[in-house]
């Protein structure tokens, strides 16, 4: 039974810190955030997580709007709800009463069951007593937690999903095992290459980084069930596939960090941090020493597993000091050097992008991490990953996205002339790489966009095509990305949405036309007022390989 969590705007906290509050306009509620979760619900799931955060004052967990008035009776959802790890109990943390008042809030509110927690059990029947919830609510809430249960056979069967000879052979079985290895591929993101990328299996390659031979970082924050034996390590994964080709010498040269208080809060649950008995300076002379040794540097850095994810928000978002002195002393040596990051967040990676030979962003890619690197830096596989966040160029950009508001006062980056802009007086609005960013080994040109008609009515639809052409020598896969810009609208828009895309693999030299059917569905927006809707006029249809670079085409659409 799918659960769809966390409900709602979990996503949007105050300055990027968990657990914070949500500020949020309804029309944005409603535009950009609320969209995952109505498609989910539409596709079945079975149950709904609460969120820790407010929304417009009210904690989810006791958010009567939220879980009874959107959720149920607009959206139709007919299954239950559960709240997070205690936020039921929470509630009274958040100021909205004592335990027996917070536990009748959250019930009467819509949350059927208190995950991890005692309230409902300790205060219910007494708040019945006291006319605080009816027994129809009770009945309600262990109805729709029930009927979950018989939908899903435990009646029947209470263990009908436990098998352990089942467990025995379908867990890291070889199939599987691919599959998690070509699907952390297709994930990475080739941020830069001055064509080092990829290398030939052969001559010396030193392996050098705190995260090169680190199991326990391989498979992320909240992996849970993984267990990091069973990971194979970038080292291990480049000696696999150069074994009888290439000489591979490894040097650790860092530790992840050498901050205690840093290192300590990361270790709560395991040691990811780990710090070498050497000294920083020998750690970083040893790896130099290695380097020179090579003919050309892989740099594995960047967070460990619990730096990213819930409880791990940070300050400063770059790669810590310990590893930026070791990528700055490796660099030094004139070597190649190509950066493989390790990161579950947007870095700011400006000494990176003008250092490195190449950089390759791999997040956390999970048991089969050392082949799947592998794959892709000895070019088994294209790297074909976009980005879904932009990256900015200093934490001071943050919050930073491709389909931010108008403003009245707009900054043009191609001018030297801000005074009285909304821009920085020390920096660019723009980000370091923009979202649906991401490079190829081979190189795409896009032709421009051919639209069927220029103008139609609501009854109608039009169709965009562009022809987008292998110019490389890989065969490559790449994402055409379409975006619409509405200039004018009874309220201000963004400068662009991203509204399709599609993959496309071509081989050296091949061309394909790749379409998007434009319909009034894809031009509507939330006005203040929450109507859905569109308005005549002018449409800006913007494709191309992200959402900085694409070709346009001007498009009208007529009300019946």
């Amino acid at each position: 039974m799918a659960c769809v969590k966390h409900f709602a705007l979990y996503g949007a906290a105050v300055a990027g810190r968990e657990y914070n509050s949500v500020d949020m306009s309804p029309q944005q509620m409603f535009e950009y955030y609320l969209p995952p979760y109505k498609a989910a619900i539409d596709a079945g799931a079975g149950s709904v997580m609460t969120s820790f955060n407010d929304i417009n004052g009210l904690p989810s967990t006791a958010n009567s709007w939220l879980l009874t008035t959107l959720l149920r009776k607009k959206w139709g959802f007919n299954g239950f709800v559960t709240s997070d790890y205690g936020s039921v109990a929470e509630l009274s943390t958040h100021g909205l009463g004592t335990p027996s008042e917070v536990a009748a809030l959250a019930l009467n509110a819509g949350t059927d069951m208190e995950m991890v927690g005692d309230l409902y059990i300790e205060t219910i029947q007494k708040s019945v007593e006291q006319g605080k919830v009816s027994e129809a609510t009770i009945n309600q809430a262990c109805e729709r937690i029930l009927m979950a249960k018989y939908k899903l056979g435990l009646f029947q069967n209470p263990y009908l999903y436990i098998d352990a000879q089942r467990a025995k052979t379908e867990e890291l079985s070889p199939a599987h095992k691919a599959l998690a290895r070509q699907a952390a591929s297709s994930t990475f993101v080739l941020l830069k290459n001055d064509q080092t990328l990829p290398l030939t299996a052969k001559g010396t390659i030193a392996v050098i980084g705190p995260l090169a031979d680190s199991k326990v970082n391989m498979v992320g924050a909240w992996n849970i069930a993984g267990n990091p034996e069973d990971c194979i390590t970038v080292l291990e994964g480049i000696k696999e596939a150069t074994q009888g080709k290439a000489n591979i010498i490894y040097e650790k040269g860092a530790n992840i960090t050498d901050d205690p208080l840093l290192k300590h809060r990361v270790n709560v649950f395991k040691k990811e941090i780990s710090t070498d008995k050497r000294s920083a300076t020998k750690m970083i002379q040893d790896a130099v020493r290695a380097a020179n040794n090579a003919d050309v540097i892989l740099a594995v850095v960047g967070e460990a597993a619990d730096m990213s994810g819930e409880a791990a928000s940070r300050m400063h978002i770059n790669i810590p000091k310990s590893q930026q002195k070791l990528l700055q002393a490796l660099k030094a040596t004139g070597k190649p050097l190509v950066i493989v990051l390790f990161n579950g967040r947007p870095l700011t990676l400006n000494w990176a992008n003008e250092n490195a030979s190449a950089l390759l962003d791999v997040w956390f890619p999970g048991t089969e991490a050392g082949n799947a690197v592998a794959d892709v830096i000895f070019g088994k596989v294209n790297p074909s990953g976009k980005l879904s966040m932009s990256f900015p160029k200093s934490v001071g950009q943050v919050p930073i996205y491709y389909n931010h508001k108008r403003t009245g006062r707009p900054f043009n980056d191609t001018s030297s002339a801000s005074k009285y802009k909304s821009d920085y007086l020390d920096g660019s609005n723009l980000p370091l790489y923009p979202f649906g960013y991401g490079l190829s080994y081979t190189t795409f040109r896009y032709g421009p966009v051919r639209v069927s008609d220029k103008v139609a009515s609501a009854s109608q639809h039009i169709t965009a095509t562009v022809k987008v052409t292998n110019t490389g020598k890989y065969k490559g896969t790449e994402t055409v990305q379409l975006y619409i810009t509405d200039p004018v609208a009874r309220v201000t828009r963004s400068v662009q949405d991203l509204k399709g895309f599609k993959k496309v693999t071509l081989k050296p030299g091949e061309s394909k036309d790749v379409s998007f059917i434009i319909t009034p569905e894809l031009l509507k927006y939330y006005d203040y007022n929450l109507n859905y809707d569109w308005d005549p006029g002018e449409f800006i249809l913007r494709i191309g390989t992200n959402s900085r670079d694409t070709q346009a085409a001007v498009i009208h659409y007529k009300k019946d």
